[in-house]
């Protein structure tokens, strides 16, 4: 099994205190087994194969959507998703801005606008700019994000992580229409959100 890199910390130390409650109180071990294990799911950082149609938007995280309309699609990702996120089109990263905020429960709505955040620019080769945001949650306090302006993106491709529990926002750019309904799981990578009309911005 894969882990993401951010997950190496939080798993050896999750180890070294088991080991160390073996040796005081053995029947405690199975506590730290239990939380090493739930890390160890919470950081996996499977493989995924996108769709190969260029006018497609991929869905950015692994979750449930909670907001879906002509403007916005939401996927919430609970503890027990996978949270490393990825670019829903292949392009170039023009801008990432980081903007402080709070922690509310990611479900809200209102979390899209006043937690925690960094929003991901990417030009696509063809058609306007699209825009997603990485939103920290309840539980979430850091977000992970691993590409820089300038760089290259393909769609699925990873650009970061949230560490326990979030959401991301799909900004769906001009033409672009949705795909999915509230209530729907999807898979980073690629499950289809929406599909998008090639052309000028």
């Amino acid at each position: 099994m894969t882990l993401d890199p951010a997950g190496r910390p939080f798993i050896a130390g999750l180890v070294a205190l088991t080991v160390l409650v073996a040796w005081w109180a053995p029947w405690l071990a199975a506590v730290g087994v239990v939380l090493t294990l739930f890390t160890l799911n919470f950081f996996r950082d499977p493989d995924r194969s996108p769709p190969h149609d260029p006018g497609t938007l991929t869905s950015p995280a692994d979750g449930r959507i909670v907001r879906a309309d002509a403007s916005r699609i939401s996927v919430f990702m609970n503890v027990f998703d996978v949270h490393v996120c990825r670019s829903p089109v292949s392009g170039q990263v023009m801008t990432i801005v980081h903007e402080p905020g709070r922690f509310l429960a990611a479900m809200k709505d209102e979390a899209s606008e006043h937690n925690e955040r960094i929003a991901i620019v990417v030009q696509p080769q063809d058609g306007p700019p699209v825009r997603f945001v990485l939103v920290a949650g309840l539980v979430a306090r850091r977000i992970v994000c691993r590409v820089a302006p300038g760089s290259t993106v393909r769609s699925g491709e990873r650009v970061g992580i949230i560490r326990f529990g979030s959401r991301v926002d799909l900004d769906l750019p001009t033409g672009a229409v949705g795909v999915v309904q509230v209530g729907d799981r999807v898979v980073g990578g690629e499950s289809v959100l929406a599909r998008r009309s090639p052309g000028p911005a």
